[in-house]
């Protein structure tokens, strides 16, 4: 494992805020520019919001899958064929900008609600609150593994009164920037089973750093919510 030297670390470290930067800023822009909102195609606003992130970012690296989904559709797995639908005056929201990011190896999502269900309301509220507990638990233990801190934002979710709906929450980022492409290992995820502590050097030699990803569910209801950001920079 080659170690990098501090300058290979921080312009990491500063790629890595400028992708979450740029990220927050399309997203930003897509809402306020209405691009997301009732009466709206799912594809319709995925093309703005791909237009968006090339004037925000310039030329990118963009990689397959869905960036906006809506109502029913936010229970669905990822990689599942997804129909196309408008989304509806009372709908979720789920925005999820990680294909915008590959060449960085991070991800970016954030849900919306429209109307006033008062279940989904909550849910956006307990995503970010889920997330802020969760980064507390991380900040204050020093040594806290992968398999520990899964089983927080377990105990999170759950006393919010909502089901995880990954079997992780979170993973190792950067790394595809720095060509390797290799699937994700147990030691990569912040799952169950991961026993090593988050803060390390990764497979690169770079300090370890990780987005959380956060997916609750109400399978009664008929709708999930995401969270993702950055984990350990922010």
């Amino acid at each position: 494992m080659t170690v990098r030297d501090r300058m290979d670390e921080r312009l990491r470290v500063l790629r890595l805020l400028e992708a979450e930067r740029m990220a927050r800023a399309v997203f930003d822009r897509a809402m306020e520019e209405g691009v997301i909102a009732p009466g709206r195609y799912e594809s319709e606003a995925e093309s703005e919001i791909r237009s968006i992130a090339r004037e925000v970012t310039g030329p990118m690296l963009s990689g397959p899958g869905r960036l906006v989904r809506s109502g029913p559709h936010t229970v669905l797995a990822t990689g599942q064929r997804i129909p196309n639908r408008a989304i509806g005056i009372d709908d979720l929201v789920v925005v999820d900008l990680s294909p915008l990011m590959v060449g960085h190896e991070t991800g970016f999502a954030r849900t919306v609600v429209f109307g006033e269900d008062p279940g989904q309301r909550r849910l956006v509220k307990d995503l970010h609150g889920v997330f802020v507990d969760s980064r507390g638990v991380f900040r204050r233990d020093e040594n806290i593994t992968g398999g520990q801190l899964h089983a927080e934002v377990r105990a999170f979710a759950h006393k919010a009164g909502w089901e995880l709906g990954t079997w992780h929450v979170g993973r190792l980022t950067g790394t595809a920037a720095e060509g390797n492409s290799a699937p994700a290992r147990g030691e990569e995820l912040i799952a169950p089973e991961n026993s090593k502590p988050l803060r390390r050097m990764d497979r690169a030699g770079f300090r370890a750093h990780w987005t959380m990803e956060i997916r609750l569910v109400d399978e009664c209801s008929g709708f999930a919510g995401t969270h993702k950001q950055l984990l350990d920079l922010v």
